[in-house]
Order: C-alpha cells, then sequence, then structure tokens
C-alpha cells in the first residue's frame, strides 16, 4: 500500500488464528486490511483453503515492513519456526492474546 505522505509502500507479517486460539495461520500482505476481509470471506465460500478449513480469521499478531523482501524473508522464518516459539512471539506483542481486527477496518 502506497503511503502518499511518505512514498513508500507497507508490507505486514501476520499471524491469525481461529476463535479458540488453538490453530494459526502466518502470511504477509501489503494491505491488511483487504487480507483480514479476504480471509473472513473465504470462510464463506466453497473454496476450502488452509485458513477456511479451520475458520482462522482473528488478527493476534502483525509486523510492519517498508522493503517486501524483508517481509518475505521474516515470513519464511516465523513459518519454520516451531510453534512455543511462535506463541511466545504473539504473547510478547499481544500479551491479552487479543483478537486485533479492530484496528485495521
Amino acid at each position: 500500500m502506497l503511503n502518499p505522505q511518505l512514498g513508500f509502500h507497507s508490507y505486514y507479517v501476520y499471524i491469525i488464528t481461529n476463535k479458540y486460539r488453538s490453530t494459526y495461520y502466518i502470511g504477509m500482505t501489503n494491505n491488511l486490511k483487504m487480507r483480514l476481509q479476504q480471509h473472513k470471506n473465504n470462510l464463506e465460500t466453497e473454496n476450502k483453503t488452509f485458513a477456511s478449513k479451520y475458520t482462522i480469521e482473528f488478527l493476534v499478531f502483525y509486523e510492519k515492513f517498508t522493503w517486501v523482501q524483508e517481509a518475505i524473508a521474516r515470513e519464511k522464518e516465523l513459518k519454520k519456526w516451531r510453534r512455543d516459539k511462535k506463541l511466545a512471539l504473539i504473547r510478547g506483542f499481544n500479551p491479552k492474546f487479543e483478537f486485533l481486527n479492530h484496528h485495521f477496518e
């Protein structure tokens, strides 16, 4: 997403979960608001993605990057982590493990 005031792009690496916080999905996008809406819309279609199969739609973690290469590298890094390390990352960013979707509505 181009920031007209500063003239640079923003990229997000994000983690979403289901209402039970039992399954996680890591992704990367340049428009987090739109991507969260896509995840939510996929729940209502017959197109069964990993996120829709496990009803994953709630944002619990995100990081913002200026350079797409950094965002891609971070996404790949996080996907390789063990579950306990991912949960520690989420808790460090979001101690109450709240759903953060409202920040991008």
